[in-house]
């Protein structure tokens, strides 16, 4: 039986990989399996093949591959790239609706291919107490409009319900230019230039009083500037309390005291430690002159466990555990191999024949022999290897739903079994909001007259899945909790490092690593719509900066699917999520090779 499935699986696989050729008109597409990270853009997956809704989906995945490959240009795409984050990503859904537009226009049976995917889709959608409109993400009835609009797709009730909280903020910049889309669908500058326009000047993620306040504002910048700042004086004569939430520093919003069950806590320090504390926590402040914060009551730092009952718990485990089933034969290779060089990093190395020490046994036979010759004796070698904490700080945002978490939290299981048969500890943090929109702190923003530039306006959530000092083993569950359905919101980048970095400064380990896992810029629609464009940016920046040049730890990042490198000097690209597991061993591969190492 399954031979059977396995030649019907590779008859589909050519099968698709000559449909992709005769589409794309590139004959170098290939479904090999076992081929270089380079040709990875060639490779079409089916390891999923269990039913009929694997097989449509696989068929649309192919179709628009190829469809890319013959209309989409790469030069093109990125001159159009607007800024912004949330730009960038509505903007590559239009392209995604322009190539395959051009493909269901040139064969019938693409078409059919393609509006089959998206009705499953749109039809195996759950809702999830869908009340308002921060309950559905931008990006997500986006997509779902364009498909309505372009692909002229019917959507079901939830759906239709999803789209009607955003439908009108579309129609107001977009729907007198459907017709001039559609006539330039083959003229990819025009239209990827004209959509670009139309999203930066797209203001989506505020309400319409505040466009107006927006306007008002620009037409008497001066005025604004002074009345802002008696507004702010009368905020803080009338309530002091919430001019200290304001006010407060980023090292002291997220007291490490309160979680010390999850970290080792140095307890006696020596003059010097308590002056470096000291200068850190006045540069940290020093840090937050420009960075605000409106409240932080509704703020939460959670154990994952805390979450969701044990039950629910037990079955994300076991759906995490059945996507291992693919990746760990990978993952577990290059963890073994990360395994081996740390074991023989902290491999004991002797000096023998000394005058004094341990006393040499190898050589007791030789005096036996020969009572005329003297004792041997042998010292143990100080190692190199330093007692080292891992911390991994993944980025709990919707924008990394499905695939990535999914690695994401594979690969930190398998790290954190790894590292902790070497003796290296491993704190395993995620990062996300409570709320879409801004939730219980953009509500108490309205109730006190929506004070100017009001800074942070969100509800923090940060999340312990594994403390450092806990084994895997009990902490094994918590990890299936990425996967929780509603969980992934917004991401405030910033402020979630610096709590990852109080926790990790604590440790008494000499050596500090915390590796950031995340697709992109900070974006926090209730934040951003009230204060700069670049607000959060700026933040992450400065206090990356602050780590790299006035820490003693070692901060790395990964970026999927986004270049992070402006943010972080130590750096990496992924295009691909199934490269996560590789990359992770291989940068922590290198930060504990000599050679490699940052400080």
């Amino acid at each position: 039986m399954n031979n059977k499935t396995e030649s019907l699986k590779e008859k589909l696989r050519q099968a698709l990989s000559s449909t992709a050729r005769v589409i794309s008109d590139d004959l170098g597409i290939n479904t090999k399996k076992n081929i270089k990270n380079s040709e990875k853009q060639d490779l079409i997956e089916l390891e999923n093949l269990n039913s009929k809704n694997d097989f449509i989906k696989a068929r649309a995945e192919t179709d628009s591959k190829a469809l890319k490959r013959k209309f989409s240009s790469e030069s093109i795409f990125k001159k159009n790239l607007p800024t912004g984050s949330s730009c960038k990503s509505l903007y590559t859904i239009t392209e995604k609706i322009r190539y395959e537009k051009l493909g269901s226009k040139m064969l019938k049976g693409i078409d059919k291919n393609l509006r089959d995917n998206y009705i499953q889709m749109i039809n195996h959608k759950r809702e999830n107490q869908i009340k308002s409109k921060d309950d559905v993400s931008v990006i997500e009835a986006f997509e779902l409009y364009m498909l309505k609009n372009f692909h002229k797709i019917k959507l079901s009730p939830l759906t239709s319900k999803m789209l009607d909280f955003w439908e009108k903020d579309f129609d107001k910049s977009i729907f007198e230019h459907i017709e001039f889309f559609e006539k330039n669908l083959e003229n990819q500058n025009i239209y990827s230039s004209k959509f670009s326009q139309i999203l930066q000047k797209m203001d989506i993620f505020q309400s319409e009083e505040n466009e107006k306040k927006k306007d008002e504002n620009q037409e008497d910048n001066q005025d604004n500037r002074s009345s802002d700042n008696d507004e702010r004086e009368d905020e803080d004569k009338k309530d002091p309390e919430k001019q200290d939430e304001t006010d407060t520093s980023l090292d002291s919003d997220y007291n490490i005291d309160e979680y010390k069950l999850d970290e080792q806590i140095v307890d006696t320090e020596s003059d010097e430690q308590n002056s470096e504390h000291l200068i850190q926590k006045k540069n940290l402040k020093n840090l937050n002159v420009d960075y605000k914060i409106f409240t932080t009551q509704f703020d939460e730092i959670t154990k994952a466990e805390n979450l969701e009952n044990s039950d629910e718990a037990n079955k994300l485990r076991k759906t995490l555990d059945q996507q291992l089933i693919g990746f760990q034969d990978v993952i577990t290779k290059l963890a073994n191999k990360l395994q081996r060089q740390l074991l023989a990093k902290q491999n004991r190395a002797w000096e023998f024949d000394l005058e004094e020490g341990l006393l040499d046994s190898s050589k007791l036979p030789r005096i036996i022999m020969d009572p005329y010759n003297s004792l041997s004796f042998k010292k143990e070698k100080d190692l190199d290897f330093k007692d080292t904490v891992v911390t991994l700080l993944i980025d709990n945002s919707g924008s990394m739903r499905g695939r990535p978490i999914t690695i994401a939290a594979i690969c930190a299981d398998i790290l954190s079994r790894t590292l902790e048969r070497c003796s290296v500890k491993v704190d395993i943090l995620g990062f996300t909001t409570k709320n879409w929109k801004g939730g219980q702190s953009r509500e108490f923003w309205n109730k006190n007259n929506k004070p100017k530039t009001p800074g942070r306006l969100n509800d923090l959530r940060h999340i312990i899945y594994k403390g450092a000092d806990t084994h895997w083993r009990q902490a094994k569950d918590n990890l299936g909790l990425m996967l929780k359905e509603g969980l992934l919101k917004e991401n405030i980048d910033g402020e979630a490092i610096t709590w990852a970095f109080n926790r990790i400064k604590k440790r008494k380990e000499e050596r500090k690593i915390l590796m950031v896992i995340s697709d992109g810029a900070p974006v926090d629609d209730s934040t951003l719509s009230v204060n700069s464009g670049d607000f959060l940016e700026k933040h992450l920046k400065k206090m990356v900066k602050f780590i790299e040049d006035k820490s003693e730890i070692e901060i790395l990042a990964i970026g999927i699917g986004h270049d992070v490198s402006r943010y972080y000097k130590r750096a990496i690209k992924i295009t691909d999520v199934n490269e996560l597991g590789d990359v992770m061993i291989s940068q922590l591969s290198s930060l504990f090779d000599k050679k490699a190492k940052l400080h």
